[in-house]
């Protein structure tokens, strides 16, 4: 071999890059791992570029067939199987680690594993011969059979790496040669009748799957074990890779730690850095670890506030502030102490959840004890501190499965405070009412005409477990909480948070409750898309029977309901307007939606909405509907037509799309609902 020159070193590595990064797989241990010998593997060859011109031998000997004609790819192929060699050797305490038996700079994956693809029944089986054999062995076995070298090439090679006795290596393979069942080790003269040291023409043609190496049908229960074919299957091609995640679970333990850490180092620089006397970075501020009374006193059990159940009958409000404490456990110390300190300080097993726009921090203060006592098979405490309603969990059984879940109730009062939920298990819900609550009963929004069925209380005010409908797969029934007090009854919708929906009817400057005959015909056909505002914070939901409209064609006449869903945080509301046909029994059709659009309020008391619809008799119309101070209604683009009134019903082809418009009473302009 000459001398080789950095630039046709390179290009070697290059155009023979995959080969050379089999063969770094092929030969290292297979004790690190298929992810960590993929990523060495090509970490060997990016290292194996020289940096300088590299001399060749004073007398070059005489070529042999076997030979690698480019010099290049003779010199990076050495530094290759030196560097794998060397990975191989153990650690030893007493000798400092060589580059290449530490794991590799560079490349790096981060947050996924890769490895080849799988291969058959024999290269499984080539892959458990390689892991018995030594490093120098498994060159040999590549040299042999991947490169196609003669005994003599693969010793002249392996003394070249600095590989130790290479005649061991070769008196390695022949041990296995004479194993019952075995093949011929990477033999290069597998055909018969081959002379001694001649390789076959191509690769293809030595003893590979179903093939022995007299050239007939392998019958032998061992490997193949001189196949090329398998050497450069899928199995040992570390440049075609499968991804999978890693261990996620400690990926996020270490994340946790480490930001903790990170953390810690961060306070501890800069306690450091404060001087000894004047101002800090954060003034007059304690340090971030320094104990606090008003802090300490929120997590205090024996500071919880509790309010005497002869508070609310002469409290001039009927909101949490004046429900009294409840609950065998309302007395349990180490009880209320755990669920103060897991609400300060949730840790990385509790189950928490919030409704949306709720603040998830620890108390401002101390808390006011709602609840506390058993339900089911756990031990719930309700806390309320102004702001949030605050459930705490824990299995009455084994410390493992605490749950924490927060839910805004600002400024909830009279009908928006009469009831929490206390628990949710089996696809069953129970609530926890006012203490002013008389009556409770369940009432099934999808069927009008039954009469509601009565709810169970104890002398805690919890109810019996009813069927929850935000935890339903389909809209079969739709359970809702009606209570009664001395001003009335109020119709209460789940919707999988800890305060309950209240329902309404009417128009928007002048809602009621959903418990009148109509407004119940209404909400059996509107309930079920009540399942688009579940865990969204929903503090009320409002039908409005804004339009009739008598169809085409003798069709019978319709109905047309906006439901408007506003939301504790006060944005997130959202509107639907549904077309309902003359058959009471079909469901309501969804026109249009809009998020945080005024419409249906009480800011905005009007809504415009349109929709397509077939007759019965086959024809196509564009129907469209405003409220009552709409003066007339026009469509534009597929369809163009005009009709004073609130309602229009245009014929039209279907598929077609249109704009609608309206002008109101006072000469105003005013789009649909989108």
């Amino acid at each position: 071999m000459g001398p080789v020159d950095v630039e046709q070193a390179e290009a070697a590595l290059v155009e023979r890059y995959p080969r050379l990064v089999r063969i770094a797989y092929l030969v290292l241990p297979p004790t690190l791992g298929r992810n960590r010998r993929v990523l060495t593997a090509h970490a060997l060859v990016q290292r194996a570029l020289p940096r300088r011109r590299v001399p060749g031998p004073a007398v070059p000997g005489a070529r042999r067939p076997e030979d690698a004609v480019d010099p290049g790819y003779a010199y990076v192929r050495g530094e290759v199987l030196r560097q794998a060699l060397v990975a191989g050797l153990p650690l030893r305490r007493a000798a400092l680690p060589r580059r290449a038996q530490l794991p590799p700079l560079l490349p790096q994956v981060w947050g996924l594993r890769l490895f080849p693809r799988a291969g058959g029944a024999d290269e499984l089986a080539l892959d458990q011969l390689l892991s018995r054999l030594s490093a120098p062995a498994r060159a040999a076995y590549v040299l042999r059979g991947l490169e196609r070298q003669g005994d003599a090439e693969v010793l002249r090679v392996l003394a070249s790496v600095g590989a130790e006795d290479p005649e061991s290596a070769l008196a390695e393979l022949a041990a296995l040669e004479e194993e019952p069942g075995s093949e011929p080790v990477g033999e290069p003269g597998g055909e018969p009748g081959a002379r001694p040291g001649e390789r076959p023409e191509r690769v293809a043609e030595q003893a590979g799957p179903g093939r022995s190496a007299s050239g007939g049908s392998g019958g032998s229960a061992g490997p193949r074990l001189s196949g090329a074919s398998l050497l450069e299957s899928a199995e040992f091609d570390p440049c075609t890779l499968q991804a999978r995640p890693g261990d996620l679970l400690r990926r996020r333990q270490h994340g946790r730690a480490a930001l903790v850490g990170a953390v810690a180092l961060l306070v501890c620089g800069a306690l450091l850095g404060l001087p000894g006397d004047g101002w800090g970075r954060n003034g007059a501020a304690a340090p971030s670890y320094a104990r606090n009374p008003a802090a300490e006193a929120a997590l205090d059990p024996a500071k919880v506030k509790r309010v005497s159940p002869a508070v609310w009958p002469g409290a001039v409000r009927r909101d949490f502030s004046v429900w009294p404490a409840r609950g065998e456990l309302a007395g349990d110390a180490d009880l209320l102490r755990r669920a103060l300190a897991v609400w300060a300080r949730p840790g990385g097993a509790v189950e928490s959840s919030a409704t949306p726009g709720t603040p998830v921090g620890p108390p401002m203060g101390p808390p006011q004890l709602l609840f506390a006592g058993r339900v089911d098979a756990a031990r719930v405490v309700l806390f309320h501190d102004g702001l949030r309603i605050v459930r705490y969990a824990e299995p009455v059984e084994g410390g493992a499965g605490a749950g924490l879940d927060f839910a805004r109730a600002d400024a909830a009062e009279g009908p928006g405070a009469t009831a929490v939920v206390v628990t949710r298990a089996a696809g069953n819900v129970r609530y926890l009412t006012a203490p002013w609550v008389t009556g409770a009963s369940v009432r099934d929004l999808l069927m009008p005409g039954k009469e509601p069925w009565r709810l169970g209380r104890d002398a805690r005010g919890v109810t019996d477990a009813v069927p929850s409908p935000a935890l339903a797969k389909e809209c079969a029934r739709w359970n809702t909480l009606e209570l009664t007090d001395d001003s009335g009854g109020r119709l209460l919708g789940d919707l999988g948070e800890l305060l309950p929906a209240r329902l309404l009817w009417g128009a928007p400057d002048a809602p009621v409750d959903a418990t009148g005959r109509d407004a119940r015909a209404a909400w059996a056909r509107t309930a079920c898309q009540l399942t688009t505002v579940v865990g969204q914070g929903v503090r009320s939901v409002q039908a409005w029977r804004f339009a009739r409209q008598t169809l085409p064609e003798g069709a019978g006449r319709a109905t047309w309901v906006c439901t408007r869903a506003e939301t504790w945080r006060g944005t997130g509301s959202r509107v639907l307007a549904q077309f309902l046909p003359p058959d009471r029994k079909a469901p309501a059709a969804l026109a249009s939606r809009a998020q945080d659009a005024p419409a249906c309020g009480a800011r905005e008391p009007r809504v415009l909405a349109g929709a397509l619809w077939q007759a019965p008799g086959g024809g196509w119309y564009v129907l469209a509907a405003g409220g009552p101070d709409v003066a007339s209604v026009e469509v534009r683009g597929g369809v163009t037509a005009r009709a004073e009134g609130p309602v229009l019903a245009a014929k039209a082809a279907a598929g077609a799309r249109a704009d609608l418009s309206a002008t109101l009473e006072d000469g105003r302009r005013m789009p649909a609902l989108r």
